[in-house]
């Protein structure tokens, strides 16, 4: 077992930067280490994702803050899943929903299977996995994904935030744990003899020491790509979008929903993150296919905004670094990484990241921790091409481009094969060993959502060797379930309350 590090210096704040502090901080802390951040108030935080998958409840769980400490603060509401709508023409399949797992996917998932392989083998039976799921419906009512005590059944769920105040927040309560805040601006760094990271510079002349550094620089990636030279993987090649433009609105009418949603515009598509005092929107897109001007003017038309309306536009790095932890640094956030935010998975990144070094660190696994966590990314960006390879649209360039590319890994071949080929999909995702990124469910619900089935004209009615899934029983039984969730609006105002 490994000693901890008797000082570490994370390099940059955010929301990445402050997590890790207090992970570290958390785990360390009582054994001597000393954890500081550092950051430049002239240095802004991108800020883009505004969501997360249910990690960060684990996240704030593990560090002891409660719901309504933190969510009032960075206007934060709850979030079931994203909704897709435009990515698909097919009659039907015009949007679909992607829940976080529950507990109660046991009593549906496996007729939704049953489903979804009878209509790929070509039966004319009811496969969109929107009637399934119970976080469908409870996004859709309005509802919160919290059930009360009288309904033991475990939901996960994920989170809607402001980026900066959950900065802000997570850097607040870090100092008063115990996490040194220094305000400095890094101009270089310092390498010795054996290549090991030294001395953090400082343009004033400051100059910070420590066992352990941790690069949360951003896409400067400072440390790791600057001082270290550790190489950059793009994955331009099958992750087309480059660039954002984002706009906040007022609410419109009706109560807040508990969802993400994701509407496929000409190059890319429109985010929707509702927040408590506004939605957040921006267009996510390729700059090969339009350019910032037409990108603002679609995003700006899409919100019936003004014209002239401000907009802000941010660009984007699709890859990941070959290695997280090289020598003494290990980085994190942006610069080790980014997957567009089309799942939300860059907070989830961070703290499988963290969580996984503090037990490599102990027993000095440090080849198999950079494979695992390179292999996360194959993972998850498998995923995300996938929802551009198999989206039934073709009405634009863009669209006709990313569902023909060629530019898959051997493992999504392997599992789009299984699909169109009427194949056990769910054994090809644990055959692969790869359920940890993405479950099955998922896989499933992307894969019907867009209507991945065969010509509604050459379907054939199921007849008696496949077993009907009654309809109105998975009906009565996710409308009963449904009916034991609170409304969103009213826990946000109770959490409000308790402030």
């Amino acid at each position: 077992m490994a000693a901890p590090p008797q000082s570490v210096i994370i390099l940059g704040g955010g929301t990445a930067g402050w997590m890790t502090a207090h992970l570290l901080h958390r785990r360390w802390s009582d054994q001597g280490t000393t954890v500081s951040l550092i950051e430049s108030k002239d240095i802004g935080i991108i800020g883009v994702g505004e969501g997360s998958t249910p990690q960060l409840k684990a996240f704030f769980d593990e560090i002891g803050v409660a719901e309504a400490e933190w969510m009032p603060r960075c206007n934060a509401s709850y979030k079931a899943g994203i909704e897709f709508s435009g990515w698909s023409e097919r009659p039907g399949f015009e949007r679909y929903f992607h829940p976080f797992p529950t507990e109660l996917d046991g009593f549906t998932q496996r007729k939704f299977f049953h489903a979804a392989r009878a209509r790929r083998s070509g039966r004319d039976v009811p496969a969109h996995p929107d009637p399934f799921f119970i976080p469908t419906r409870i996004a859709r009512e309005g509802l919160a994904p919290l059930a009360p005590a009288n309904f033991p059944f475990f939901v996960s769920y994920g989170y809607h935030f402001d980026a900066h105040l959950i900065g802000a927040f997570l850097a607040e309560l870090g100092t008063k744990r115990g996490i040194a805040h220094v305000e400095a601006r890094i101009a270089s760094v310092e390498l010795d003899e054996a290549g090991d990271v030294a001395t953090l510079g400082a343009d004033d002349g400051r100059r910070f020491e420590a066992d352990l550094f941790v690069d949360a620089s951003g896409f400067r990636a400072a440390i790791i790509e600057g001082a270290l030279g550790e190489a950059h993987r793009p994955f331009a090649e099958n992750l087309f979008n480059d660039r954002a433009v984002v706009a906040p609105t007022p609410h419109g009418p009706g109560p807040i929903h508990a969802c993400t949603r994701s509407v496929a515009k000409s190059a890319g598509w429109i985010w929707h993150i509702p927040l408590t005092n506004r939605m957040g929107n921006g267009y996510v897109y390729s700059s090969r296919y339009i350019d910032e001007e037409d990108a603002a003017a679609e995003l700006r038309a899409h919100l019936g905004l003004d014209e002239d309306a401000e907009v802000r536009h941010l660009r984007m790095k699709c890859g990941r670094i070959e290695r997280s932890w090289v020598k003494n640094c290990l980085a994190v956030g942006l610069a080790q990484g980014f997957l567009e935010p089309l799942e939300a998975t860059a907070l989830h990144i961070v703290l499988a990241t963290v969580n996984s070094f503090l037990d490599a660190w102990q027993t000095d696994q440090r080849d198999a921790f950079n494979a695992a966590i390179a292999r996360r990314y194959e993972g998850i960006r498998d995923y995300l091409v996938c929802h551009y390879r198999t989206a039934q649209r073709r009405d634009t360039e863009y669209w006709r481009d990313a569902t023909s590319t060629d530019a898959l890994s051997d493992s999504l071949k392997a599992l789009i094969t299984a699909w169109f080929t009427g194949a056990d999909l769910e054994q090809e995702v644990m055959r692969q060993d790869i359920a940890g990124y993405y479950s099955p469910v998922s896989w499933h619900c992307m894969l019907a959502g867009y209507g991945n089935f065969p010509d509604e004209r050459m379907l054939k009615p199921p007849g008696t060797d496949i077993a009907p899934v009654d309809m109105a029983e998975v009906e009565r039984f996710v409308a009963g379930c449904a009916m034991n969730f609170p409304s969103h609006a009213d826990v946000l105002g109770h959490l409000k309350d308790a402030a």
